[in-house]
């Protein structure tokens, strides 16, 4: 991943190859998604594994971002009410710790519910939002700069779980690049795959750099489990809605009343994890390509891990980043990090 070079900022100044800059006043959208034919090729490749997988980044087609935001309001997922209350009573403090003249990038940008808070707490110089997810980006994007007109947005869809090359911003009063990762998404990573990801953001925001990422804690067996095993069945829609994606735009015939969400927590691991578990010997065929699945056999559709406040300090820690503050809410329940780089 390479991020955005401007004057004062070091860092390399990188060309946009295979970008078409579509521009709105202060809004550009730059479209950076991967090739069409890469959701069936890791659809293959995660069916034809051991342990059958889907990559969660898939979820969020149209429905299935709509389906997520529902999830964020019901009781059982407390994730966003204590991320919110935290942004609402600590965005100042954050903002001040960020400091003024910053480029803001965030990654997963969601619907910029807690991201309106930070941007009227900080006032950017820019704002680049990333995210694969087309039409939640688009309308999140064009909803913010209403609001905040005086603050230049470049809108990038992009899979930012993978190395991506951002635009140039060429803004000379931006004095340091900070990264905005709320919702606790880094969650979504192995802690593997969660070191290398900070690894190449710390690339990205060059020195003097600095990145604000939330993060769920470690909590009871109880409170978890519930949080993704809802009472209404929305977190079992959204998982299912994963295979009505493939059957619809890769001509699948997965037969959704085959299959059920199954989530729990793995003490070992530290994570809660997201299963659709096949009710019946089937045969699921995608395209040429023929799936056997087993009575009670699994797809793991996501991990979500939760971490200490110490773990996480130590997780970036050994990225190259140094733990400055961290914040959490009244209960106890979510944390908000600002770790800066040398």
């Amino acid at each position: 991943m390479v991020g955005p070079g401007n004057a004062g900022v070091s860092g390399p100044r990188i060309p946009l190859p295979c970008a078409v800059p579509r521009k709105r006043s202060k809004l550009t959208f730059v479209d950076l998604r991967p090739p069409a034919d890469s959701l069936f090729a890791d659809v293959v490749a995660g069916l034809s594994a051991a342990q059958k997988a889907l990559p969660p980044k898939y979820f969020y087609d149209a429905r299935g971002c709509e389906l997520f935001n529902a999830i964020c309001d019901l009781p059982e997922y407390y994730v966003t009410r204590a991320e919110l209350s935290l942004m609402r009573q600590r965005a100042t403090e954050m903002a001040r710790a960020l400091g003024p003249g910053c480029a803001l990038i965030e990654v997963g940008c969601g619907n910029s519910e807690k991201t309106r808070l930070l941007l009227q707490s900080l006032a950017p110089v820019a704002f680049v939002p990333v995210d694969i997810a087309w039409e939640q980006l688009e309308s999140s994007c064009d909803a913010l700069c209403r609001e905040f007109p005086r603050i230049r947005f470049v809108a990038v869809r992009a899979d930012f779980s993978q190395p991506i090359e951002l635009p140039e911003l060429g803004l000379p009063k931006v004095q340091r690049r900070a990264l905005y990762f709320p919702g606790s998404t880094i969650g979504n990573f192995t802690r593997e795959e969660a070191a290398a990801f900070l690894r190449r953001t710390a690339q990205v925001l060059g020195s003097g750099g600095a990145a604000l990422i939330g993060v769920d804690l470690k909590k009871p067996r109880g409170a978890l489990e519930a949080a993704y095993n809802d009472s209404w069945g929305v977190t079992g829609a959204f998982n299912l809605n994963l295979l009505e994606r493939i059957n619809r735009e890769l001509q699948g015939n997965f037969d959704l009343g085959r299959f059920r969400h199954h989530a729990f927590y793995n003490d070992e691991q530290g994570r809660i994890e997201m299963h659709l578990v096949s009710l019946a010997r089937q045969t699921v065929t995608i395209g040429n390509h023929r799936f056997e699945f087993a009575e009670g056999e699994s797809v793991l559709t996501e991990y979500s891990y939760k971490y200490s406040v110490e773990e996480f300090q130590l997780l970036a820690a050994g990225a190259g980043y140094w733990p400055a503050y961290v914040w959490t809410d009244a209960n106890g329940l979510f944390s908000v990090h600002y770790i800066a780089l040398p």
